[in-house]
């Protein structure tokens, strides 16, 4: 699971997932280009992404499958993963609203599972174990670790007019309202998400696994509410966390924000998107 006596609840990203769309940086195209060559894509075969949330990661890959299936435990992400299916118009994607612990919930089998920031949510042992059950002979998983919600805080100026946002004092303000421990849903994760993951997916019968990074660099603009959203993206600081002292808090950090870009207009640096390609051990 995430950390020692951290329980999942359906609290969560409760409320984050319009906030989820807005707020986190899209994934690079790069990583569908890397996803595609890694794997040998055709154009055949199913993706099933696992954690979808508003399917930034399925909507991204969809076009590289016959068909994809995006899977979340928050029925706010699906739907809001629908909603921007439809808006691009992909007709080959289905959603579901399923814990991965419910997997393989009649889904079928894959070429591809894909678990883009969220397998530190899961039972890991177990659902690595029954992930490997679903993939196609030729299949593989992908772990995806990347940090979206803000860019790279330290370094050379940027090559921009706009300063980044106040991400120490934003989360010096987080810590003010919810306290110091890191929040996750009605539970806390005081030494932070787990690791490790790769002992796991031995364990769980996959082998050396193959890892790239791509699309870091990129300097990108972003409003204020954008920032704002990326704030209310996360865990550990969803608006229900706040409670009646919501607006308060979004009265401080809209403020905060206002004396750091009187414009409000912000630069940010992409981080880099890690890749790592798993393969069942052969028989």
């Amino acid at each position: 699971m995430a950390g020692e006596g951290w329980t999942w609840d359906e609290t969560l990203y409760a409320g984050s997932a319009a906030f989820y769309a807005v707020g986190r940086m899209p994934y690079p195209v790069e990583l569908a280009e890397a996803t595609r060559e890694l794997l040998a894509l055709d154009g055949r075969g199913r993706l099933l992404d696992v954690g979808c949330g508003p399917g930034s990661l399925t909507l991204l890959l969809a076009p590289l499958f016959e068909a994809a299936v995006g899977i979340d435990a928050d029925a706010d992400m699906i739907a809001e993963a629908r909603e921007r299916a439809a808006q691009a118009r992909l007709t080959n994607v289905s959603w579901h609203q399923l814990r991965a612990e419910q997997l393989p919930g009649d889904l079928g089998r894959f070429r591809v599972v894909t678990f883009a920031q969220s397998f530190h949510w899961v039972d890991r042992p177990a659902v690595a174990a029954t992930v490997r059950r679903m993939l196609d002979a030729d299949g593989a998983c992908a772990l995806i670790s990347a940090t979206t919600h803000q860019g790279i805080d330290e370094g050379d100026l940027l090559p921009h007019p706009h300063p980044r946002p106040p991400r120490a004092e934003i989360t010096a303000l987080i810590a003010r309202y919810l306290g110091p421990v890191r929040r996750a849903g009605r539970g806390s994760l005081p030494h932070g998400p787990a690791d490790r993951e790769e002992l796991v997916m031995r364990e769980a019968g996959f082998v050396e696994p193959t890892a790239v990074e791509v699309g870091g660099g990129t300097v990108i603009q972003r409003t204020a509410d954008e920032v704002v959203a990326s704030v209310y993206s996360l865990s550990s600081s969803t608006p229900h966390l706040f409670g009646d002292r919501l607006s308060a808090f979004d009265t401080e950090l809209r403020t905060l924000l206002a004396a750091t870009s009187p414009n409000g207009l912000f630069s940010e640096q992409r981080r880099e998107v890690a890749i790592q390609i798993w393969r069942p051990e052969k028989p």
